[in-house]
């Protein structure tokens, strides 16, 4: 399949794309392990954690990623994470949720794909109500692809906080939509927390602070109550993730 123009008009062929694309293991794990030794993430765990996410991984369950949002090197940075954490088996078999228009650019886009990426038409670039069927067929494209066997990551609020980077922006109810819509595929997902923090001057990218906390792996079914328990869990791992910086 031809990849189509990623355009809001032509939302649904380029999630007919994205439900089809296969990522590069192999190039997705070279890469992730190059941003690891690049940025040499400090992560830390909640007791237990570590174990847990470990049993996790290994269980083959499904994983819901749900990280903060402070900057637009955060993708690398938490791919940086990821190599050198417990989730490490998941590259390549993980769809992270990333701006549409990160796929613009030819180069740029296969990078973004080979990573994992999956775009999405947000709403303060087009218009809340230009971007609802669009966002309909991703969430439904995001539990599809966790019921094919891919894991999810996302950045709930949606966009960098530029207000204040301890305390978590307003969370959109779109990972409650999918992790509800995996739910009715068959799928649990868990849940998993991850702070995120640069320090208090934001200056260095480098040798940032990680906090994972236990996977959430009983959750409620509707998408409000999943997205409450989301930002509460969101400012429980970004508390830790500043005060361990």
């Amino acid at each position: 399949m031809e990849p189509p123009e990623v355009r809001l008009e032509n939302y649904e062929a380029v999630y007919d794309y994205y439900l089809a694309h296969k990522q590069n293991v192999l190039k997705a794990k070279l890469s992730y392990a190059i941003l690891g030794f690049k940025y040499r993430p400090r992560i830390s765990y909640r007791a237990g954690a570590k174990k847990a996410l470990q049993d996790l991984v290994r269980s083959d369950r499904r994983i819901i990623l749900a990280v903060n949002h402070l900057s637009t090197t955060d993708p690398y940075t938490v791919a940086a994470m990821a190599a050198r954490s417990p989730i490490r088996p998941t590259i390549g078999h993980s769809r992270v949720l990333a701006k549409d228009e990160l796929f613009l650019d030819e180069e740029r886009r296969a990078k973004v794909e080979m990573m994992g990426g999956l775009p999405v038409f947000r709403g303060k670039n087009h218009g809340i109500r230009a971007v609802n069927a669009a966002g309909q067929r991703m969430m439904d494209v995001c539990a599809e692809r966790m019921a094919m066997g891919d894991n999810i990551a996302v950045f709930p609020e949606g966009t960098c906080n530029e207000t204040d980077p301890t305390k978590v922006q307003s969370v959109g109810s779109g990972i409650g939509h999918i992790t509800s819509r995996a739910q009715k595929l068959g799928i649990e997902p868990a849940m998993v927390y991850v702070g995120l923090s640069y320090g208090p001057t934001q200056e260095s990218y480098k040798s940032a602070s990680f906090f994972i906390d236990t996977p959430e792996t009983d959750l409620p079914a509707r998408p409000g109550e999943i997205t409450r328990h989301v930002v509460k869990g969101m400012q429980a791992a970004l508390d830790e993730a500043v005060a361990r910086y």
